[in-house]
């Protein structure tokens, strides 16, 4: 699969747009997972620009490629999970004074069928980032994995976490 090749491609779920704000829909695995990162302005610049550009997936090893090098709607992201395509396109983003962020849904290919939701929010002083989810398994693989593929889904989350953490840092 080619990153190219995403723009004939449909998203895989309904609905679309709730890891901003929820409720998660029923019917799917909900993951919803926090870390504080750090207070003060330039450490949510820092975690703001880090997560716009994508710093998440390739902190955790997933070599994104992507239509355009800042999230914004309707950018298609390829990801590779080992041998696996993971293709996406953003279906929301959110730049304010103290939040932002951008969610993706899956595209025809992916293993999954749902969305992930990546925020930083300013809460009083201090900077958090959110990582918030909805999927279920589209392929015989995830299927077969059962609860494995949703604890691999909260381990990649957690690496997102400190994958900003370490943005932070570095720019501190």
């Amino acid at each position: 699969m080619r990153l190219a090749d995403l723009a004939d491609l449909e998203l895989t779920y309904e609905p679309r747009g709730l890891t901003l704000d929820g409720p998660l829909p029923p019917g799917f695995h909900h993951l919803e997972v926090e870390r504080r990162l750090g207070a003060g302005d330039a450490a949510y610049r820092a975690a703001s620009e880090a997560l716009m550009a994508y710093a998440p997936q390739r902190g955790v090893g997933l070599r994104p490629r992507a239509t355009a090098p800042r999230a914004a709607v309707g950018v298609d992201v390829l990801s590779r999970l080992v041998f696996l395509g993971v293709p996406c396109r953003i279906v929301w983003t959110l730049e304010t004074a103290d939040r932002t962020g951008f969610g993706y849904g899956t595209l025809e290919g992916h293993v999954e069928s749902g969305e992930e939701g990546f925020l930083v929010e300013r809460r009083g002083g201090e900077v958090w980032a959110v990582i918030r989810a909805y999927a279920r398994a589209d392929r015989w693989l995830t299927r077969l994995g059962g609860p494995l593929t949703w604890r691999l889904q909260r381990v990649v989350a957690v690496g997102y976490l400190r994958a900003l953490q370490r943005a932070v840092r570095e720019d501190g």
